[in-house]
């Protein structure tokens, strides 16, 4: 199980991409920390905002 602890630290700007779950591969831009601060809204590249787990999300390289 992960912890918040075991999360990369995420700020608004950063490239990331979505390395688990359904959409794996995607890539977005960190927007901010939901409420539930285990959750974050990204743009994607379409322009589209969707929320994702943040255990889910790693910068991308």
């Amino acid at each position: 199980m992960n912890t918040i602890s075991d999360v990369p630290e995420f700020h608004e700007g950063d490239q990331v991409v979505l390395a688990n779950g359904t959409y794996q591969g995607t890539p977005g831009v960190f927007l901010h920390l939901r409420e539930d601060i285990k959750w974050a809204d990204i743009t994607e590249r379409n322009g589209g905002v969707r929320e994702h787990p943040v255990e889910w999300l790693s910068h991308a390289a």
